[in-house]
């Protein structure tokens, strides 16, 4: 893993020496470096809900064809039926709000995205419904 030496140029620490875990998203190369910034997602292990744990085998790749669009102020909307609304910045100030933690944005049958809560598979009721 490489990253820039500061955090000025957009550099990441971690704790190499105390055991320490991390979910890790970066850009992968063909020849097995990753680098990581400041803008990847980077969060220690210990501080992912269970939901974020147990979304990474599976849920997660279900919505690999939606977009998450920020709302970044009210009022706040999407422009198509494969974009979710992320709602945690206006309504918690956190990036890592109760949507974030709890919460996936997963493709249905009808190819609109949907945020569906939970780590256990969706129900086929969920992923047939067509909203009105």
């Amino acid at each position: 893993i490489y990253t820039a030496p500061s955090s000025a140029v957009c550099g990441v620490s971690l704790d190499i020496g105390g055991k320490k875990e991390y979910l890790i998203a970066g850009k992968a190369e063909g020849n097995g470096n990753m680098h990581i910034t400041l803008c990847d997602f980077i969060v220690p292990w210990d501080t992912l809900s269970a939901t974020q744990k147990k979304s990474l085998n599976h849920r997660y790749q279900m919505g690999c064809e939606c977009k998450i669009t920020r709302c970044p102020m009210i009022p706040c909307y999407i422009s198509s039926p494969d974009e979710c609304l992320w709602m945690d910045w206006v309504t918690e100030k956190n990036i890592n709000g109760h949507q974030a933690k709890f919460f996936a944005c997963i493709k249905r049958s009808d190819g609109s995205c949907a945020w569906y809560r939970g780590a256990a598979p969706p129900k086929q009721e969920f992923l047939d419904i067509e909203d009105p």
